[in-house]
């Protein structure tokens, strides 16, 4: 493949199209995401905790999918971690090394006092990752439930270990070995899923509406605003009067006004 050739309207084509044939793979492995989203909302509402564990890429988007939950769902920040190989350093620029440290991994599970109540998911695109492996084994000894996300369908499991594995064929990439293109794209439509679906399944939506936002910015609380007049047909004074009243907490103001 010649990418380095291509006019620039035909490389946005071929990269486009790549990134649908990774979507496409995902999509072929519903059931073992449906799976695994019924793994996490059922260690959540049992008081358990939801661990991502992986380096470069795909440590960035753990971290960046547990992040996004206390805002969204109102999620305690414990609920669902993200773990990158390096540290929090490692967000925003490499860590020598960092991802062949298999005990560092573990050391990381350790920490955090994982136990059989949480399920740790490694990421990482080959599915080779020391520092990810580390932690899932050790994981599986101290009793949690353990997964892979990766993009090696050959991939398979050591002394039992994971419990399961989602190895979407998406295929090489379109520039040799770069797994920030669509293993990243397949990475994050899997975190989405997993916890999103997992909050639905605990109560935090009513249809298709946030209903545990925590709205601490004028944009979410506009939108708070916006979802208690769809559900209870108010008009956006006996809205905001309702979520000022109960604390911004829609499910609050919503049982307020009836519903």
């Amino acid at each position: 493949m010649n990418l380095d050739r291509l006019p620039l309207a035909e490389a946005v084509d071929l990269m486009l199209a790549e990134e649908q044939r990774a979507a496409k793979a995902v999509r072929a492995e519903a059931k073992t995401i449906a799976r695994l989203a019924g793994w996490v909302a059922k260690a959540l509402a049992e008081g358990g905790r939801l661990f991502y564990v992986g380096a470069g890429t795909s440590g960035r988007l753990g971290v960046l999918d547990a992040s996004e939950c206390p805002p969204t769902f109102r999620a305690k920040p414990e609920q669902v971690q993200g773990i990158i190989a390096g540290g929090p350093q490692a967000l925003t620029q490499p860590v020598e090394g960092a991802e062949d440290d298999p005990a560092a991994g573990a050391r990381a599970i350790q920490f955090r006092g994982v136990g059989k109540r949480d399920v740790v998911i490694g990421i990482a695109a080959s599915g080779r990752t020391p520092f990810v492996w580390g932690a899932m084994e050790m994981a599986a000894q101290r009793g949690a439930r353990t997964a892979l996300v990766c993009f090696n369908p050959a991939m398979k499991r050591r002394g039992g270990v994971p419990q399961l594995i989602l190895a979407p064929a998406i295929g090489p990439e379109v520039l040799t070995g770069s797994t920030r293109l669509k293993a990243g794209t397949a990475t994050k439509l899997i975190l989405n899923c997993i916890t999103t679906l997992a909050m639905v399944h605990l109560g935090k939506v009513a249809g298709n509406l946030m209903v545990d936002v925590d709205p601490k910015n004028e944009k979410l609380r506009e939108r708070a605003v916006r979802i208690v007049m769809t559900l209870t047909e108010a008009d956006a004074a006996t809205a905001e009067a309702a979520l000022q009243a109960d604390g911004w907490m829609v499910k609050k103001a919503l049982k307020r006004l009836g519903r």
